[in-house]
């Protein structure tokens, strides 16, 4: 018996990796969407913020590019949270009284039209933290408004499991594809598009309805602030300390964050 049997021939080699990067990817969102929706909006939201999406997303760009790419693209995707921010108030003040498509569709216009203004411009870190500055200030406010503890109990479909892992297979597919070609800056951006939380929001509004939806995308809101200190360290730690320790103290800081926020609204 010869080896050619049992080993993949070194032309479906890199189609094998990609396979199990995205296997491994969606079962990763797949089960922490799943535990978000059982575990109420705040743990559900603190859940769905954490990089789960993006945080893989990263590591196989890094796989394929050097540090200088992660650090650079890390600095767009900071100024970028502020589009997420976008997406969520649109989606939180729509959805008071907007069905599912109409509600999504003013998220998705919201984050586009901010990603397309941040791309405009070469960001520095302090104009990255300003922006996020002002997003914050304006934003958090009104999620709080929004941000009630109500979730009612749902069902299961049958299809969801395989909806979510093919949204974020193309997803992330689409994300380590492009970077090749389109550079840090459009990868950044990617990266950080919400798409665990639209997977809750596709899924659970037309069981549930808008407004308890709202409210774990409301309580998500909080978890940027997280995320946006992650891409900040990231960057400036890759090139000294490379992409790796990079990346685990992003993710370090995201799971803390969101901890100290648990604990915090526990408190109160």
């Amino acid at each position: 018996m010869t080896h050619s049997l049992v080993t993949p021939s070194p032309e479906l080699l890199p189609w094998l990796e990609f396979a199990i990067r995205l296997i491994v990817t969606a079962a990763l969102v797949v089960s922490a969407t799943l535990a978000a929706e059982r575990a109420g909006p705040l743990v559900g939201a603190l859940i769905a913020t954490l990089p789960i999406s993006a945080g893989p997303a990263y590591v196989f760009v890094a796989l394929e590019h050097d540090p200088s790419f992660i650090a650079e693209a890390a600095l767009v995707s900071l100024a970028a949270n502020a589009a997420t921010l976008c997406f969520c108030l649109a989606y939180v003040v729509m959805a008071q009284k907007r069905g599912l498509a109409f509600s999504y569709l003013a998220a998705f216009a919201a984050w586009l039209v901010a990603a397309y203004l941040i791309h405009l411009f070469d960001w520095s870190i302090p104009a990255a933290i300003a922006l996020n500055a002002i997003a914050c200030a304006i934003a958090l406010p009104i999620a709080q408004r929004f941000a009630t503890d109500s979730m009612p109990r749902t069902r299961r479909r049958w299809y969801d499991v395989p909806f979510r892992t093919a949204i974020v297979a193309g997803f992330v597919s689409i994300v380590v594809a492009v970077s090749a070609h389109v550079g840090p800056a459009i990868t950044g951006m990617l990266a950080i598009y919400p798409i665990v939380l639209s997977s809750l929001i596709v899924i659970l509004q037309p069981r549930v309805g808008g407004v308890p939806t709202a409210s774990l995308i409301a309580h998500g809101m909080f978890g940027t602030v997280g995320f946006a200190t992650s891409m900040l360290v990231l960057h400036l730690m890759a090139p000294a300390f490379g992409s790796a320790l990079g990346l685990s103290a992003a993710l370090a800081i995201c799971i803390g964050w969101n901890l100290l926020l648990l604990l915090l609204r526990r408190a109160r």
